[in-house]
């Protein structure tokens, strides 16, 4: 890291020829001054400050060396510019401890400080976090450069241009009234929007600086470097407006023409006895000069300020550029030319707090299988199918509307609701679009929001269609759906569970509880089914049906899965440690984490890191998983197999199973539903679907337990069926891992005797 003040290297081994006009020796700027030029980087990257002083150190500017103070954050520099003096120059990075620190620290320094001599140069890494135009109007900013863009040569420009102005800006602190008016003249400039009414200010604000009434043109010259030499009037004044918006020819003034002629060509102010015609540099081939008329020669002091006028004033063209296309980027689609979703957003929260909203309907417009398109015939070809259908969108729907363009082939239109209909929309997608000399036949589906229904912002709306949108998609392709505030309800409920669900379990809310399996006719336990609980710091327990569809939407079941998996394991471990040696432990697995590529793994990696006995655990699947895609399940049941794990089909009789398949499927236990279980005793159909289950068990050599017993009389019909295992509250409720162990110690012992 270099010290905080880096004297220069007087080498002369740089290869670059950088030449510039010749210019008087500065005198020095006051009692105590160094003959140096003081310049301050101030940047969070060392890099920085290395490049910087190696591309700048072995030069002169202005007849004098650098000499560059260091600070690698905004708040070092705060402490570094309390007692630094003279410095001429700041290269000042955007962004540092926070995204706007370096805009602070500009507040800081004109502010705070009061230096409103010393010229700051912003820089970022980051073309995202440019300044806004209100940050460059207030804070008077010498320039703005992205840090890819300032080559050594460039650098160099740009440091140079600071130090003249800085150095100009010295030399006239006695004239206050000329610095006052350049300030205030950048000021007034920057509240200006657009090219053309910036060239009128800079004409009225030159007749200011000069004391008299402006009396003059300011033309443009297009493409120099292309061989163009034509001046085009961007703004008049005085006599002259009957030259606005032309070309300016000899024939239309010679004198005038003449005289910017030679700035342009010499590429500096021209002084005459009675005109004055400035000279701005600007960037893109596109050089702006000015002529004005006037009243009295022009002293030294009057060319000084002028100079530095002219400095600020072609900075300012460039930033009006600059934001400009900033403005375009941040709220226009750069291929359809359409406003973007930031741009929609704006324009939903105007509708929404204006009368419009009443009638207004707004509508997300998706182009089905756009992508297989896009993939099949080109990107080029693609985006020229976008901009038909942005082109259509625009001129079929009517008047009055806005179209943007959201997403890769996602559009919306929004206004009037008798316009924005399903029907008018879709309509316009009958007919091929002709794109290339190829006929193209495409469908939208859309989700609709009525304005006058909706209660929240812009982004919210835009959020609402986008959920009836899905809704839509996941009907049917080609139709539409209208958000309702049930739809929104709903979602913004599973977001939030979701969201408490991932904190739930982060900080170990959610916990295991094992329900003892007991032997119908010994009534000895003999396993346990691990069971997924969440209880929340007041006290209340969330249902697994409500938060394990939630876990599974999200993916984070996969995390969950394997965690209850593991926990599961290593309590089996310790049983047997405690000498229950043929206990079973039963482990539901989710129908999202048995398909992940990765279950098998996650399986064997919880095996061999517990050390539990394989073939003492059993996993239970539901029945419906196991008739989806049966010979795939077949397949992965095999490999299961092989790690010597038993599988179970849980809630058996509750589908619709193919016995062909079943047979086919390589499981260990059938488990009949509590449902069927309650009907032993609670229906007139009695314990018929039981009694079958439990026959087509014994058929195909198949284990059989039953779930949701809570009473004796349930205990001994089922026993008197044949069925060997039962689990319920009749024996026991679902119970931790803690009480487990206490219960088969004691408890068990006791109902088994």
């Amino acid at each position: 890291m270099p010290p905080p003040v880096s004297p220069l290297e007087q080498s002369k081994d740089d290869q670059d020829d950088l030449v510039f006009l010749e210019e008087h020796p500065a005198a020095p700027a006051s009692t105590g001054a160094r003959n140096v030029w003081r310049v301050m980087i101030i940047d969070d990257d060392e890099d920085v400050h290395s490049t910087t002083t190696f591309a700048l150190g072995n030069l002169d500017m202005q007849h004098r060396p650098l000499e560059f103070v260091h600070a690698y954050s905004a708040g070092q520099a705060r402490e570094l510019l309390k007692h630094e003096r003279e410095i001429a120059v700041i290269l000042l990075d955007v962004v540092m401890e926070q995204d706007d620190a370096g805009l602070h620290l500009v507040r800081y320094i004109r502010e705070t400080l009061q230096l409103h001599d010393v010229r700051i140069i912003l820089r970022t890494g980051q073309p995202g976090y440019a300044p806004e135009i209100d940050a460059i109007r207030d804070f008077d900013i010498n320039d703005y450069k992205t840090k890819s863009e300032l080559t050594r040569i460039k650098l160099f420009t740009t440091v140079t241009a600071a130090i003249r102005s800085y150095e100009q800006i010295r030399k006239i602190n006695d004239s206050r009234r000329g610095l006052n008016q350049i300030v205030h003249a950048s000021t007034q400039l920057m509240a200006l929007h657009g090219v053309q009414n910036f060239a009128a200010g800079v004409l009225a604000q030159i007749g200011d600086l000069l004391g008299q009434e402006a009396n003059g043109v300011l033309c443009v010259q297009e493409c120099p470097d292309s061989g163009c030499h034509e001046l085009m009037v961007m703004a008049t004044a005085g006599t002259y407006r009957h030259l606005d918006n032309i070309t300016l020819t000899v024939r239309e003034d010679q004198r005038i023409h003449d005289a910017l002629e030679q700035a342009l060509a010499q590429r500096r102010n021209v002084y005459g006895p009675d005109y004055v015609v400035l000279y701005f540099a600007g960037k893109a081939s596109r050089d702006f000069v000015a002529f004005l008329e006037l009243k009295r020669a022009t002293s030294e002091i009057d060319e000084r300020l002028l100079e530095v006028f002219c400095s600020n004033v072609a900075v300012g063209l460039d930033n009006v550029e600059l934001v400009s296309h900033l403005h375009n980027a941040a709220f226009y689609d750069q291929l359809s030319k359409l406003p973007n979703r930031t741009r929609l957003v704006e324009i939903l929260d105007a509708a929404l707090a204006g009368p419009a909203r009443d009638e207004a309907t707004l509508s997300l417009v998706d182009l089905d299988h756009f992508a297989e398109t896009n993939d099949a015939l080109g990107h080029q070809f693609g985006d020229m199918l976008l901009v038909a259908v942005a082109g259509r969108l625009q001129t079929e729907l009517g008047g009055q509307l806005t179209v943007a363009r959201i997403g890769g082939d996602i559009f919306c239109v929004l206004g009037d609701s008798a316009q924005v209909n399903p029907g008018s929309i879709l309509a316009l997608f009958q007919r091929a679009f002709s794109i290339d000399g190829q006929d193209v036949q495409l469908s939208a589906t859309l989700g609709l929001v009525r304005l006058c229904e909706h209660e929240g912002s812009g982004a919210d709306a835009l959020k609402d269609a986008d959920i009836a949108l899905k809704r839509a998609k996941s009907q049917q392709r080609a139709g539409h759906f209208y958000f309702s505030r049930s739809m929104g309800v709903e979602i913004r409920e599973r977001v939030r569970m979701m969201h408490a669900l991932r904190t739930a379990f982060g900080q170990n809310q959610l916990f295991v509880v094992y329900q003892p399996q007991i032997d119908l006719a010994t009534r000895r336990p003999m396993g346990a089914e691990a069971l997924l609980r969440w209880q929340t710091p007041d006290g209340k327990f969330i249902s697994p049906d409500r938060f394990i569809p939630i876990a599974e939407y999200s993916g984070l079941i996969i995390e969950l899965g394997e965690w209850v998996m593991r926990t599961a394991c290593r309590e089996l471990v310790d049983l047997r440690a405690a000498g229950h040696h043929d206990f079973m432990m039963s482990i539901n697995v989710s129908q999202v984490q048995f398909r992940h590529p990765h279950f098998l793994d996650m399986l064997r990696k919880a095996l061999e890191d517990t050390g539990a006995p394989p073939q003492n655990i059993e996993l239970e699947i539901t029945e419906s998983m196991a008739m989806e895609e049966p010979d795939m399940l077949i397949k992965m049941l095999a490999q299961i197999k092989q790690t010597g794990v038993s599988i179970a089909i849980d809630d058996f009789g509750t589908g619709f199973s193919s016995l062909s398949y079943l047979q086919r499927l390589q499981i260990d236990r059938l488990k009949i539903d509590r449902a069927f279980v309650t009907e032993i005793t609670g229906s007139a159909r009695g314990s018929s679907i039981a009694e079958m289950v439990i026959q087509l068990g014994r058929n195909l050599g198949l284990a059989v337990i039953a779930e949701g017993v809570e009473d004796e009389r349930q205990a001994q019909i089922l026993q008197s069926l044949g069925c060997p295992l039962a689990q319920g509250f009749l024996f026991a409720r679902p119970m931790t891992a803690t009480a487990l162990n206490s219960w088969l110690s004691n408890d068990a012992l006791e109902g088994a005797a």
